[in-house]
């Protein structure tokens, strides 16, 4: 079986394609959830990647569950309601709880419709840039079921609740333009040069010091349910470990120097 999401390096960049493009990168099979918890095991342990970039093969980004499975209530979506709650939970659920959680930055280059699950895969990106050609839907309610792999929690806090509420609630689609206006997407490019842009924006963020983004990653994460004397605490202690590093040294010598600098990853 070929695998589902290819990789290209580039650099300090990892490139990540979802490889299904005749059923437009649906995510229905175990082994499509496994390969992302996969990647997010593999990414975590590999201090040289400082940026990964998430797009999808073909005319979508991601078309979310599989429709044809769903009407013959096979694969994730087949058994008893029991079946399908332990399935959730064993199968995309790790997902957000994988891929959301890494450390590493990652940029989604939507290439087309991300819809349903699609649309919560790109939300657990921390920026997404689309091609103009992109559509977006919380669609569940369309097929009479709920976000089932965290989208309640993950698009209100990107374009806020009101926004999300409405979304969720007709299930309709919006356009790039509208996902720009609405702060779902930082960035709306032509398909040609869709990679060119997310790419762009993956090499500013892994110029810098990969201790530094992992860990203001972290505190980004954190930040969002903390109070915040407890996320300043956090942040003393971050800030310890980074003034002790090779990188924090050349960093502040190359500033002075007013040269490049050249980090380790130390």
């Amino acid at each position: 079986m070929s695998k589902f999401l290819l990789q290209e390096r580039q650099g300090s960049i990892l490139i990540v394609r979802m490889n299904a493009p005749d059923t437009h990168n649906a995510l229905s099979t175990p082994d499509q959830m496994q390969e992302f918890v996969d990647l997010s095991d593999q990414v975590a342990e590999d201090e040289s990647i400082h940026c990964i970039v998430l797009t999808g093969e073909g005319l979508s980004f991601c078309a979310g569950g599989n429709i044809k499975d769903m009407q013959n209530q096979t694969g994730m979506f087949g058994g008893s309601a029991y079946d399908i709650r332990r399935g959730y939970r064993r199968g995309i659920q790790r997902i957000p709880l994988s891929l959301y959680d890494i450390d590493v930055p990652v940029v989604a280059a939507m290439n087309g419709a991300a819809i349903g699950a699609g649309l919560d895969l790109a939300c657990m990106c921390d920026a997404r840039i689309a091609s103009n050609r992109a559509i977006f839907a919380e669609s569940f309610v369309k097929l009479g079921i709920v976000p089932g792999d965290g989208g309640a929690w993950l698009l209100p806090r990107i374009i806020g609740l009101p926004k999300a509420t409405i979304m969720a609630l007709t299930g309709d689609r919006i356009d790039a333009e509208q996902a720009l206006d609405w702060d779902l997407v930082t960035e709306i490019t032509t398909p040609e040069t869709l990679m060119e842009r997310a790419l762009d924006l993956a090499t500013r963020i892994a110029s810098n010091p990969g201790h530094s983004t992992r860990m203001t990653k972290r505190l980004l994460r954190e930040g969002q349910h903390m109070r915040l004397d407890s996320l300043l605490e956090i942040s003393a202690a971050y800030q310890a470990l980074s003034h002790k590093t090779e990188d924090h040294v050349e960093a502040v010598q190359a500033f002075i120097e007013k040269r490049k600098p050249e980090f380790k990853d130390k």
